[in-house]
């Protein structure tokens, strides 16, 4: 059995991530030992040379990738070996070569193509009719100056009977399919034409019924280099051929690739000193031979290869537009401290309403009719202004699903209404419900509400997205949110899988107060699951609050190395130790006495804010590399600990900026070409970023309209939730479309 060395992983992932070998080495050996990627990104610093999750996360797939691949070449020179192709050493080490030099799984591949037992194909019909001997003399009687009578001659020798071969014309096509087929399996063939129609070739669609209307018209005679085409246009591409509409191909120069592969596969050897002419018998069929070499054996493996290529790209980018601005939702800032009015608009149906307190607690439900086909507007507005005086309600928080505009309409009239008679104003912000369906259908929320119906359901999920987005949108099946492109198109494996990654790394970021929090956010604290998660709640809802972190060592199968992992990103607020309401792993806790004692302070200066400031002061007058040689703690985690104490209650997501809150409704009718508008961005793809201004449906921002200089991609100039000011450039109120622009110093507000 021929066993290739184990290659240095390490050294080729921290070329391709531009890091040391010794980060990527450390990293690799946490993983193995079990360790998450929070965990090690905040609490593994020095380790790693503070390597971040994205960079870890980069780490453990290429470290995945080159064991795959290092698995599979094993595996095919296994099957090389049981097929007795590595009997002949001379073979044996040419092959343990290529295979050991290959870069990718296709690279393999195409090595192991020609020894892969193969359906019945037209050569190896030829070959069982003993036409291989002619093959080969056809390849060589260039050299032989032979005319067609010769080779008919020959040719001759092969008919049999016995063998089907009946005639010469059938012995030749015989020997012409044997030719093909080994031109189209040697590999650094296959290698160079594939890099060539990556570099050269062309996408073309087209459409199937010209004539047929639909969104997909841009593409019914459209062609882009294989190079150049963006990920979006192979996803909608892929779509519309799925849908019918679209037929969609590859093309590239067969003229050169014929070429190559005459020159490659052909005149070789003895040959190459002849070079047959192409209007001689021999080389008209030799040129044959390798032109149905492409089209028929090499094109279309190639073509299917680089569209598979292609859309593993665009899914790939995808998911992480996706994932970014997920992220960027969920770290949304909370609204803390207010009673909020949700409201889940409809038409039929009507307007569900939900008021929760300041801790999200359900106060009262209901339901008004203020839209058609009832239009009961004064009870609707009686009943709001009711809600809105008893539970001294701060905020409103409306849907942007169905009839949402109609019911922001009657929301801002019941404002005013609300101002006139007793003078304060209740702004309200338009909240986006994507997935609160899906989370009111849930098993969860039929727990956690059972006396409610669906819609009653969804009204208090809106309610608590807008006081704290991340405890919300974990209760939702990422996929649900709304905030990417052609989600449905791509490995649903692989997007849960990203996906999930994004929340995890949101809620490890801010961190759980383990009293309050449910066991969907709890379940994506590292180190715990669903069943871990629940058992933690149900713990607390038998026993009372946790008072400490040591309790939690006691929840049922929570063992000591899954604590490790998440304790650190476990809150105790009022608890018996102040350090446990701050990201300072309990591992840490020592570090923390001694810089109490090199200063002589007692371990209640970290409860007193203003003697804290003082002590932390004190702390930092030295440099962190003194106090680390003195308390023996590294200089990273000795920073995160002087940030943590400096500021124990502040959350990551207090830097972001806050909603937009109204008081009026804005029509699109209303608007002018060049007004300024203010907005929230809802969603970035590639195109360009959705922004809400306060209208029924989103403008979009052209990429082009982004900036004053150019942008590669709108995520280099916007996020998920960041508040702009735009110019109106286009007002359709036909089509509803609003196109904006973010171009030119907008130093005015609106």
């Amino acid at each position: 059995m021929f066993e290739l060395p184990v290659p240095d992983h390490v050294r080729k992932i921290a070329a391709a991530l531009n890091v040391g070998a010794n980060q990527v080495r450390a990293a690799i050996r946490l993983l193995d030992e079990g360790n998450t990627i929070p965990f090690i990104a905040r609490y593994r610093k020095e380790m790693t040379g503070e390597l971040d999750e994205n960079q870890l996360r980069k780490i453990a797939g290429l470290y995945e990738s080159e064991r795959n691949l290092h698995g599979r070449k094993q595996d095919v020179l296994r099957l090389l070996t049981e097929q007795g192709v590595m009997a002949d050493e001379a073979a044996a080490a040419r092959l343990v070569g290529d295979i050991a030099a290959a870069g990718t799984l296709a690279e393999v591949d195409d090595i192991y193509r020609p020894y892969r037992p193969k359906r019945r194909t037209r050569a190896s019909i030829a070959k069982d009719r003993g036409l291989e001997p002619l093959a080969l003399w056809m390849r060589q009687a260039g050299n032989r100056g032979l005319d067609k009578a010769q080779v008919w001659a020959f040719a001759a020798l092969f008919v049999s009977e016995d063998t089907g071969v009946t005639t010469e014309e059938d012995a030749l096509q015989g020997a012409a399919d044997i030719i093909a087929e080994e031109a189209a399996d040697d590999a650094p063939t296959r290698r160079w034409i594939r890099m060539a129609t990556w570099r050269d070739g062309v996408v073309r669609s087209s459409a199937v019924q010209a004539a047929a209307e639909s969104v997909y018209e841009a593409y019914y005679d459209y062609a882009e280099r294989v190079a150049k085409i963006p990920p979006h246009r192979v996803l909608a591409m892929n779509r519309g051929e799925r849908e019918g509409f679209l037929r969609v191909s590859i093309s590239a120069s067969q003229d050169i690739f014929v070429r190559y592969l005459t020159e490659r596969c052909v005149w070789t050897g003895d040959v190459a000193k002849s070079r047959p002419h192409l209007d001689s018998f021999v080389g008209a069929f030799l040129e044959d031979a390798v032109t149905d070499a492409y089209r028929r054996l090499l094109a279309p493996a190639i073509e299917r290869e680089i569209r598979a290529s292609l859309t593993e790209r665009a899914e790939e980018h995808a998911i992480h537009i996706f994932g970014e601005n997920l992220s960027n939702l969920l770290m949304q800032p909370p609204i803390r401290g207010k009673t909020v009015l949700g409201v889940d608009p409809a038409y039929r149906t009507g307007c569900k309403l939900a008021v929760v307190d300041d801790t999200g607690k359900l106060l009262e439900v209901g339901v008004i009719y203020p839209t058609p086909p009832q239009s009961k507007v004064e009870a609707a507005q009686r009943e709001v202004l009711r809600l809105l005086g008893q539970y001294d309600v701060e905020l409103i928080a409306i849907g942007n699903g169905t009839a949402s505009r109609e019911t922001e309409a009657f929301i801002a009239k019941c404002v005013g209404a609300c101002r006139e008679e007793t003078g304060k104003a209740v702004p309200y912000a338009m909240v986006s419900e994507a997935g609160a369906s899906v989370y009111s259908a849930s098993p969860l929320a039929g727990v956690e509400f059972p006396e409610l119906d669906v819609a009653e359901r969804s009204a208090v999920s809106i309610a608590r997205r807008i006081q704290d987005p991340l405890a919300e949108l974990v209760k939702i099946d990422p996929k649900a949110v709304g905030v990417g492109q052609y989600q449905h198109d791509v490995s649903q494996k692989r997007l849960d899988e990203t996906l999930a990654a994004v929340v995890e790394t949101a809620v490890n970021r801010v961190g759980v107060d383990v009293n309050t929090a449910s066991a969907s956010l709890l379940s994506y604290v590292a180190g715990l699951n669903r069943t871990v998660a629940r058992n933690m709640v149900d713990f607390r809802e038998k026993n009372g609050r946790y008072r400490n972190r040591r309790a939690l060592a006691h929840v049922p199968r929570l063992g000591p190395k899954t604590l490790e992992q998440c304790v650190g990103f476990l809150r105790v607020t009022d608890g018996d130790e102040a350090l446990d309401a701050t990201p300072i792993h309990p591992e840490s806790y020592g570090a923390v006495a001694s810089l109490l004692q090199r200063t002589g302070s007692a371990k209640s200066v970290i409860r007193d804010p203003r003697e804290r400031q003082e002590w932390i002061r004190q702390l930092r007058s030295v440099s962190v590399e003194t106090l680390s040689a003195q308390t023996g703690v590294g200089a990273p985690t000795l920073r995160d600990i002087l940030d943590a104490l400096e500021r124990p209650g502040r959350d990551v997501r207090d830097n972001a900026p806050a909603p937009v809150l109204r008081t009026d409704v804005l029509k699109l009718e209303e608007l002018e070409v060049g007004a300024l508008l203010t907005g929230t961005v809802r969603n970035v793809v590639d195109f360009g970023a959705f922004v809400d201004v306060g209208l029924k449906h989103d403008g979009l921002v052209h990429v082009s309209e982004l900036s004053d200089r150019f942008v590669k991609h709108p995520m280099d100039v916007v996020s998920v939730g960041d508040i702009v000011t735009v110019r109106v450039l286009q007002v359709d109120a036909q089509r509803q479309r609003l196109g904006l622009s973010m171009k030119t110093a907008l130093a005015e507000r609106p």
